[in-house]
């Protein structure tokens, strides 16, 4: 019943994913009026946002939305905010996050990216997977399981990552929050003001 009539391929959807129907700022106008419309308080819904873009600076890829909503609801925010909130991290901001992370991470953990063994974050990424993929094989074979890739990956990449994200996540979270709470406050008692002129009676009816 809810499915599409014309099914998209996969260059289809790897477009869409980066460039959205409609393009950014028709994406972002849909994303305010959900925002605009939920049915919670402004401070509620501004915790929700608070907790979106934080972990949109985390390395848990794959795991946002649902961690996410687990943030929002320990800090009883509105969670489909947070989902909303999540997109900050998006495939024009997933760049400048990553390298402004791994930066600062490095810089607090005092190491740094090697790029003479794989020149890039995805080169490393890979050969972690490499790895878990081989190991894997080694369950049915008699293969020596091999480790180097995970640990490059864990020492370059994802724990600096994960250490260094925590402050731009806070300092960008911090803004989103209070740069929403008073837009949501406004319009929240603009539509009060709006439902309650429609319900007084009107000048005359009887």
């Amino acid at each position: 019943m809810f499915k599409r009539k014309n099914k998209r391929t996969m260059v289809q959807s790897m477009q869409h994913a980066v460039w959205p129907k409609g393009g950014w700022t028709r994406a972002f106008h849909y994303i305010r009026h959900r925002l605009r419309r939920l049915p919670d308080t402004p401070e509620s819904i501004a915790r929700g946002i608070f907790a979106g873009v934080f972990i949109a600076f985390t390395p848990f890829y794959g795991l946002h939305f649902i961690l996410s909503a687990a943030l929002a609801r320990i800090m009883r925010g509105n969670i489909f905010a947070a989902l909303i909130g999540n997109f900050f991290g998006n495939p024009l901001t997933y760049v400048p996050i990553t390298i402004v992370s791994l930066k600062i991470g490095h810089w607090i953990l005092g190491t740094r990216f090697d790029p003479n063994t794989e020149h890039t974050v995805a080169g490393k990424f890979a050969a972690a997977w490499r790895d878990l993929f081989d190991n894997a094989l080694t369950l049915f074979t008699h293969a020596d399981p091999h480790w180097l890739g995970l640990m490059r990956f864990w020492r370059e990449v994802f724990l600096p990552y994960l250490v260094g994200g925590v402050v731009p996540g806070l300092i960008a979270a911090s803004a989103c929050y209070f740069l929403a709470l008073p837009v949501i406050r406004t319009w929240q008692r603009h539509r009060q003001n709006r439902a309650a002129k429609r319900r007084a009676p009107r000048p005359g009816a009887s």
